[in-house]
């Protein structure tokens, strides 16, 4: 059924709470439908290609080189060896590899540390129940004064992006790409105006138009705002799981550790990432056994027929859940276990129609693989420089739903630094 409302952009569209607009701004291209939606995607699609992505990983590298030094200091020094709950540390250590991904060094460390503190606010604000006005010290107020201060520094960010573009620098990150693409499409479109004869090698793969700097910090906050609360559930669970499972970290530390030829030193590449079979198992599986995102609401744009015996009128809101199909016993046997080895051994992969953990149809996700290698390379990465333990409470297991799934307990984990 989720699959079905997912795939029926003639019936469905997104539907976000009514404070969305005004915090993402009512411009922002994630509301847009149809033909305008698959045409402003067709321009970003170039910034997740295979060799976009590689672009990308010297810098992810970085923040995590410098959070995971932080995760020791903080259990060791800080902490005296005791737990913590590090759910807010991994949302920060999401936040500030998004930043690096999206915007590169034009952000700075101080910048990119408010935008992960007070990002919670804009979370808050988005809840389903919640003030449809934005009234002076609600939750909505605080998320639209916080979603303000992202959209001004992702513009500075966009307007040194240009400069050092028009200069001929080299792409970094996610909008060094789209501003070059948008400086080398204004060229040639200037050319073909003036009647100057161009040859084909020298059109671009997608000739775009030129965004402003407003309009490029509105779809780099789309991206935040879809990476954010998802990878920070996803990294939570990550770590819990991992040291639940010694067993599990013990095979993915030996895979990273032979696939870098024993020196753990040694940088990643999207090659490497790609061969990582048992990693992306890893992955793959905590995103099934706890997605991220279990709910998407869409409203009807006309009577759409969902069943022989039912019809959804026009301006109804439905909510599709990809959670039963992530763990129907059908395709998953036995679903509630957390098992890896379905996606090597089993059946798993070929189940295609059931792994709705990023959407399917036009408002799929467009960072998906993005997002995949990202969460192989934390935890690979840091199997290798890293022992961590989980302090198991009650509540461990329980699940809490902030906009995403965490443990009710926020993940209490002590890390310490692992021997060479």
């Amino acid at each position: 059924m989720a699959r079905k409302v997912f795939n029926s952009p003639m019936f469905v569209r997104p539907c976000v709470v009514d404070v969305a607009p005004k915090l993402l701004r009512p411009t922002n291209w994630v509301f847009l439908d149809g033909k305008a939606h698959v045409d402003f995607r067709k321009g970003l699609n170039g910034l997740f290609t295979r060799k976009a992505l590689e672009i990308y990983l010297p810098g992810q590298e970085e923040v995590y080189d410098k959070y995971f030094d932080k995760f020791v200091e903080i259990s060791q020094t800080q902490q005296k060896g005791k737990p913590l709950p590090f759910m807010p540390q991994f949302r920060e250590l999401m936040c500030a590899v998004s930043c690096r991904t999206f915007v590169g060094h034009y952000m700075s460390e101080a910048a990119v540390k408010k935008i992960a503190d007070d990002y919670y606010n804009i979370t808050a604000a988005l809840e389903l129940v919640n003030f449809p006005i934005i009234i002076p010290f609600t939750k909505t107020w605080y998320g639209k004064k916080a979603a303000d201060m992202v959209l001004d520094e992702f513009s500075k960010c966009a307007a040194k992006s240009r400069a050092r573009m028009r200069s001929g620098g080299d792409v970094t990150c996610i909008m060094d790409g789209w501003i070059k693409s948008m400086i080398e499409s204004k060229r040639y479109l200037d050319k073909i105006a003036k009647g100057v004869e161009v040859d084909q090698a020298e059109k671009p793969a997608t000739v775009l138009r030129e965004f402003t700097d407003s309009e490029v910090s509105q779809t780099v906050f789309t991206f935040l705002f879809a990476s954010q609360d998802a990878t920070s559930s996803a990294s939570t669970w990550l770590y819990q799981l991992m040291a639940d499972r010694p067993d599990i970290l013990e095979k993915v530390r030996e895979e990273n550790l032979a696939l870098r030829d024993g020196d753990r030193n040694t940088r990643a590449t999207i090659d490497m990432l790609e061969r990582m079979t048992y990693t992306r198992a890893v992955v793959k599986e905590t995103l099934r056994y706890r997605p991220p995102v279990i709910m998407v609401p869409y409203v009807a744009k006309k009577d759409f027929p969902i069943t022989d015996t039912y019809t959804l009128p026009k301006g109804s809101m439905i909510v599709p859940s990809c959670y039963p199909a992530l763990h129907d016993p059908e395709v998953y046997p036995d679903p509630d276990t957390f098992n890896p080895d379905r996606w090597i051994t089993g059946d798993a992969e070929k189940a295609s129609k059931n792994w709705l953990v990023f959407g399917t149809g036009p408002h799929y996700c467009l960072g998906q693989h993005y997002a995949q290698l990202n969460l192989m390379l934390m935890i690979g990465k840091a199997s290798l420089f890293l022992d961590w333990a989980h302090h198991v409470t009650p509540i461990s297991e329980h699940i809490k739903v902030f906009a995403t799934l965490f443990p009710k307990d926020d993940c209490e984990l002590v890390f310490s630094r692992r021997p060479e």
